[in-house]
């Protein structure tokens, strides 16, 4: 073991302490039964991970209502219907040393078709991608209200079950995030307008979590920097927010961004300062040691990191409390045990087989298709990868050049599994 500051505990608000400063960040795994429940892939999965080195683990998407889904393949957890399989899951998750928090989760409007016809949304503003997402319906206070209570419910599940803690997602342009952004939340009443009216419907979630889970029990948030668009919830805004989660009690702020419309947490950003970004590889660093600035709860940057230096100047210099890593994970499940001990300077795979054409995002050209099949290839490389390790089978640590063949197996994998259920209507 290295004297790394990466090697340093750090103690929560809620008094829990985590090992060290690493954490693997979240990927949806796909990799639940038919009726939605956790599988023995997802041990076999999780225990590998738990083996590596990190102090903390968070799911993939845990739906908070069967009706919705991020992706068919999805756990869903509504009532104590499979809580024995989230033991064993947890269980697993934990065999290693690494504590295990649940992400649970809402799509909203980002509910593919295979799924639901006509999903949840603030404000009834479509989603335009190829014709994979319906046209969502506008929530009613009721909505509203129901969609609250489920994530408390949740929540209370996931601690019974023996998970160590929940995120709330609130990033990535799923439900929480459509009620914070402007561009999706079109609303005139006491849930839209005013960014306090914006951010009111993740408050109540937080409290209603909380309330659920108890004092005592990590409560985290994965909150979006911003959403890279134009007229969408800014840098600024995000401050705000997480000085709010800072009153309200939150254990931890992962810093992420974008939507699926803009993918910043697959690509970065071109709104980042360019030298300093490249030069300390995070993606959202530098909207982060503006948070910093606003609040002193702990904050987790996840999205870019390769680095042992990367990773200690982001928490010496830039003042973060925790590094998240998600993508080297899927092709070093022990990456990071091999950044602590010093056997690894760097983690991950060079990704220029993984798309089409030239330069820093795969392409060469200004062509949203190009764009979104190089992007939902990195996606699902890294999906497979995890779909072998679930298998007892060792990664692909080398990417193949079949940026076509992975954005087709993404196609077929989510309309075969979406096949296995009735899309809601």
């Amino acid at each position: 073991m290295t004297n790394s500051v990466l090697s340093k505990p750090i103690e929560l608000p809620c008094g829990i302490q985590l090992k060290n400063r690493i954490a693997r960040s979240a990927m949806t795994e796909a990799l639940a039964d038919s009726q939605d429940r956790p599988t023995v892939a997802h041990q076999t999965l999780y225990k590998r991970w738990s083996e590596g080195g990190f102090a903390l683990q968070l799911t993939g998407n845990v739906m908070v209502d069967r009706r919705y889904l991020e992706r068919p393949g999805n756990v869903v957890v509504e009532d104590e219907t499979a809580l024995d399989a989230l033991v064993q899951w947890a269980s697993a998750a934990k065999s290693g040393g690494s504590q295990i928090w649940m992400q649970i989760s809402h799509p909203g409007r980002q509910c593919p078709i295979v799924v639901n016809t006509r999903p949840l949304s603030p404000s009834a503003e479509k989603l335009r991608i190829l014709g994979l997402f319906g046209k969502p319906k506008a929530m009613t206070t009721d909505d509203i209200e129901d969609a609250i209570r489920r994530y408390g419910r949740t929540a209370e599940i996931a601690r019974k079950a023996g998970f160590d803690g929940v995120q709330i997602h609130s990033a990535h342009g799923y439900l929480i995030s459509q009620f914070l952004s402007p561009i999706t939340n079109r609303r005139t009443d006491e849930w839209g307008g005013s960014l306090e009216n914006r951010a009111r419907f993740l408050r109540r979630v937080y409290t209603e979590v909380r309330t659920a889970v108890g004092p005592d029990f990590p409560v985290a948030v994965k909150l979006n920097s911003a959403d890279f668009q134009k007229g969408g919830f800014s840098l600024e805004e995000c401050a705000q927010v997480a000085c709010w989660l800072e009153q309200n009690g939150i254990d931890l702020i992962e810093l992420s961004g974008g939507t699926y419309e803009q993918m910043s947490f697959v690509n970065g950003t071109d709104d980042e300062p360019r030298e300093s970004t490249q030069m300390r590889e995070a993606y959202f660093l530098e909207y982060a040691r503006e948070v910093r600035k606003a609040v002193k709860s702990p904050i987790m940057v996840t999205g870019g990191f390769r680095s042992r230096d990367a990773m200690e100047q982001a928490i010496t210099v830039d003042g973060i409390d925790m590094i998240g890593m998600a993508r080297p994970t899927c092709v070093l499940p022990d990456a990071a045990a091999q950044l602590l001990s010093g056997a690894a300077e760097k983690v991950g795979i060079e990704e220029d087989g993984l798309v089409i054409g030239r330069g820093r995002f795969g392409m060469n050209a200004q062509n949203w298709l190009i764009n979104l099949v190089n992007t939902v290839s990195r996606v699902e490389y890294y999906a497979w990868q995890m779909t072998r390790m679930s298998r007892g089978q060792q990664p692909q640590t080398e990417a193949r050049a079949n940026a076509i063949g992975y954005f087709v197996w993404y196609l077929s994998r989510t309309t075969l599994l979406g096949l296995g259920r009735k899309p809601s209507r």
